[in-house]
């Protein structure tokens, strides 16, 4: 798991600040046959990028626009999942919770809850539909001012029935848990580096750039690896935060979105 953006509301409010419109937490998913391919996955794409040939550290905001394009179409051919999700922390601004999620890590962890949620029900209906049972393992992306043990705690509060008002999603337990969370360096772990592909794909659809402009192709490119349930990808493998209906958005963010929603009419992709 990865993630593209900050949790920074500071200047926000400012306007074109250092600080991020959007926050985007991202996995990849594979099963564990498929975990061992991933290093050759990534090697694949570094081996086609000339000055990178010998590198074995795929890192989204390196790369430039035709590589950025060649990587997500490459991965896109992948047994891989993926799920997304990504807040527009401008909308939080005026929120009776602005200084709820001010707190560190309240943001990330509250992202985290939405796509593990999606991730472990997911996981639970393919191992049925396999006759099995699902077991999943995270890994972290290593994210400097972020408390893993914190967040081992605040998954078992959940877990542990604490919360004062119960969620209209959980997170299935039996799928997860707690304990096994991991935490290790980008550089270190390809499977990561994947997550940063589908992250910041996702999260360059949303966040305008200096020019106000938002760029969709990364994220249309990995479009088919998306979680879906009955082909539809919104809110399950894309989950934005809010809900489209109360989140303001630019004519090219609800292009991209009707975009992922007609695909489920078309009946385009896995």
């Amino acid at each position: 798991m990865d993630e593209a953006g900050d949790e920074g509301f500071g200047k926000l409010a400012e306007g074109n600040t250092a600080q991020s419109h959007w926050l985007s937490l991202g996995a990849a998913i594979v099963n564990e046959a498929n975990d061992r391919q991933i290093p050759q996955w990534r090697d694949e794409i570094m081996s086609s990028f000339v000055s990178k040939k010998n590198k074995r550290d795929l890192h989204f905001r390196e790369l430039n626009h035709d590589q950025k394009v060649h990587a997500c179409a490459t991965i896109a051919t992948k047994p891989i999942g993926a799920c997304v999700v990504s807040s527009n922390k401008i909308t939080i601004l005026e929120a009776e919770e602005l200084e709820v999620f001010k707190r560190p890590q309240h943001l990330y962890n509250y992202l985290t809850r939405l796509m593990l949620e999606r991730i472990t029900h997911t996981c639970r209906r393919r191992a049925e539909a396999e006759g099995g049972k699902a077991s999943l393992r995270i890994v972290f992306s290593r994210r400097k001012g972020t408390d893993y043990d914190k967040m081992r705690e605040y998954l078992e509060f959940m877990r542990d029935g604490k919360e004062k008002m119960r969620p209209i999603r959980s997170i299935d337990w039996s799928v997860l848990d707690p304990a096994d969370i991991a935490v290790e360096n980008h550089n270190v772990r390809a499977g990561l580096q994947i997550a940063d592909l589908f992250t910041s794909a996702v999260w360059k659809a949303f966040e305008p750039n200096a020019f106000g402009r938002s760029e969709d192709r990364y994220a249309k490119e990995l479009a088919s690896r998306l979680l879906k349930i009955r082909g539809n990808a919104l809110n399950h493998g894309l989950t934005i935060v809010p809900p489209i209906s109360k989140c303001p958005l630019s004519a090219a963010q609800k292009n991209f979105l009707q975009w992922i929603i007609d695909r489920k009419r078309k009946g385009v992709g896995p």
